[in-house]
């Protein structure tokens, strides 16, 4: 009997690839996002500190010069924040997107390998009975043979 072969497993196996791809392109975004929330901490952290500093410097008497500069300070890493912040809208929407495509080509990979396993029942049932109707035939040209004789 010939082998079981799917015609659509070049196109299973490219959906396969596409997969991988996209998979591997949305964990690369997801560590972008992860690294850009570290980033954004990071700076929210330094502005935190500063403000703790100008507090206590101005209970003990600062001079202006230096109040401005605290607040000149204060202010641009809010500002760094606030642009760090946008940067990391931007990479969870592509994050939500890319993640989308994944779910699509999911999606069609397995559709892909539900009509190859529908295939291969298909084919099984047809080789068993195959098989069935040589087992029949043997057994009626036996018979045959036996009532000839």
């Amino acid at each position: 009997m010939k082998k079981f072969n799917f015609p659509l497993d070049t196109v299973l196996n490219y959906k396969d690839q596409a997969l991988d791809n996209l998979k591997s392109e949305h964990a690369q975004i997801i560590a972008k996002v992860e690294q850009q929330e570290r980033k954004i901490e990071h700076l929210t952290e330094q502005r935190r500190t500063a403000c703790i500093r100008f507090r206590e410097e101005t209970q003990n008497g600062i001079a202006i010069n230096t109040m401005r500069e605290y607040e000149c300070y204060i202010t641009y890493m809010q500002q760094r924040i606030l642009t760090e912040q946008g940067v990391l809208l931007k990479l969870k929407r592509k994050e939500e997107q890319k993640r989308a495509e994944v779910v699509e080509a999911r999606k069609e990979k397995v559709s892909i390998e539900k009509l190859k396993e529908k295939k291969l029942v298909q084919y099984n049932k047809e080789v068993l009975r195959s098989e069935e109707l040589f087992i029949e035939e043997f057994v009626s040209n036996t018979m045959s043979v036996h009532n000839n004789r």
